[in-house]
């Protein structure tokens, strides 16, 4: 549900032709957890890509950007990452006190943490963007460059702990 919002808000009004699947409902074993945390990942990355195409037709507007619109979208993606928030928190609940998966669990905190500077970054880079579009100069310019650095060293963070997540839920597949 939460993205079908989003989709209908970007696709009507910044002519995006995509649509995402939402993830399943609570899982019980360990295994379905595993599959669930994926495919929030997954709606996570979805999620950026809309805002990013939402972004985009907001800037196209300039000079006569559509706020209250894209206001509208930053609501409801702050709403979708917050909803696949609270189910990651409650899938690393389950893994780690139903499941004893403590290795598991604390890799998710660190690729939440990891998500929650995202965001923040992205959010900022958003702003420097409009910034060099209304008032282009090299301060500017420079602080998109440095956003972009920095977004991609927490990209690099979260492959990384994906990774050791990985690694962690070899043995539940075996």
């Amino acid at each position: 549900m939460r993205l079908k919002i989003v989709n209908s808000i970007v696709s009507k009004h910044f002519s995006s032709s995509k649509t995402f699947v939402m993830a399943p409902e609570r899982c019980a074993t360990a295994k379905d957890l595993l599959k669930k945390f994926y495919h929030l990942q997954e709606e996570r990355v979805q999620t950026y890509a809309l805002f990013e195409e939402g972004f985009q037709g907001y800037l196209k507007g300039k000079p006569n950007y559509n706020f209250p619109l894209f206001r509208q979208l930053v609501h409801e993606i702050t709403e979708t990452f917050q909803k696949i928030s609270q189910d990651v928190i409650v899938l690393k609940k389950d893994l780690a006190e139903i499941h004893q998966q403590n290795l598991l669990a604390d890799c998710i905190d660190n690729i939440q943490q990891q998500e929650k500077d995202k965001l923040e970054v992205v959010a900022q880079l958003q702003l420097l963007r409009q910034k060099v579009q209304d008032f282009p100069n090299d301060e500017h310019h420079e602080e998109v460059k440095e956003k972009k650095v920095r977004l991609q060293q927490i990209n690099n963070n979260i492959c990384s702990h994906m990774e050791d997540f990985k690694y962690e839920a070899e043995d539940l597949y075996h």
